[in-house]
């Protein structure tokens, strides 16, 4: 967690990462304590997907799992790129020539590295339950339309997604020590390790948080947020995801550029962080 006091009262922002491990030690109990003696809770929200945002999914299907055109890996990748996509389809008896790179990039995290795999609840359900039992109120950042998601997925250009696809490798080149370790650095506030995660920077590189518009916009809500919040009086938690906080230009660079003073874990990665493993969570 990091604390800004304002004239007026504090605010609590908890760097969230998603897929926490049952086998990360954390206590929850802390953050529910801290949640039932806030005076109001900000937490992520979900896209909004329509009827009819499915049905633009069926329909236009080929364009979000497969390349365009007719192309294949080969024909966008370099010699070096390709090469290491073929080894991981024979590690893993896998197609991936016509898929899509971010179908691929998805299927190598979520079923390959299986970083999804046997988790526990993430801050933001165990906020939301904390604050409906103390009756504290929720607000979130703007809902996104799945129209207009499913818009500019179909609209990107295959090779921005490529960037996706090498870190998505090297997370699962890496193995699944990774995703322990992921959780444990968490656990002990030693956020440039969970940034320099290579299952975190891939799940920051891909989209939406590597598209330019939309991670804008995402980043651009949080700030703002944070900062209207700070005119307001008591206490305030938000739930913000680690990746939009802590990274280079996130949102506690632009808060502390706005002139908030910022206590708690180093979040940049020339810094020691200082917090030990004795005060975790």
């Amino acid at each position: 967690m990091w604390t800004i006091d304002t004239d007026r009262g504090t605010i609590i922002l908890v760097g969230e990462i998603r897929e926490v491990p049952k086998a990360t030690p954390w206590l929850p109990d802390r953050l529910e304590d801290a949640t039932a003696q806030a005076n109001r809770v900000i937490l992520r929200a979900a896209p909004k997907f329509s009827p009819g945002d499915v049905l633009r999914l069926i329909f236009r299907g080929g364009r979000f799992t497969k390349l365009p055109d007719g192309q294949v890996a080969a024909d966008l990748l370099s010699a070096e790129q390709r090469a290491r996509l073929a080894a991981l389809e024979i590690a893993y008896d896998m197609d991936y020539d016509r898929r899509s790179f971010l179908m691929s990039s998805f299927d190598l995290l979520a079923r390959r590295l299986d970083f999804d795999d046997d988790t526990t609840e993430d801050a933001s359900e165990i906020v939301r339950k904390a604050a409906d039992r103390a009756d504290v109120p929720i607000t979130r950042p703007k809902r996104f339309r799945g129209e207009d998601l499913l818009d500019d997925l179909a609209q990107a250009d295959p090779v921005s997604h490529i960037p996706c696809l090498e870190a998505a490798m090297t997370a699962t080149e890496a193995g699944q020590e990774i995703i322990a370790q992921r959780g444990d650095d968490w656990r002990r506030f030693d956020v440039p390790a969970v940034m320099a995660n290579p299952l975190e920077i891939a799940l920051g590189t891909c989209w939406p948080w590597a598209d330019d518009e939309l991670g804008e916009e995402i980043r651009g809500q949080w700030t703002g947020m944070i900062a209207d919040v700070a005119r307001d009086s008591g206490v305030t938690l938000a739930v913000v995801p680690l990746r939009v906080l802590a990274e280079r230009d996130g949102v506690l660079d632009q808060l502390e550029a706005r002139g908030f003073v910022i206590a708690g874990p180093q979040w940049r990665a020339s810094a020691t962080p200082a917090r030990s493993e004795a005060s975790a969570p």
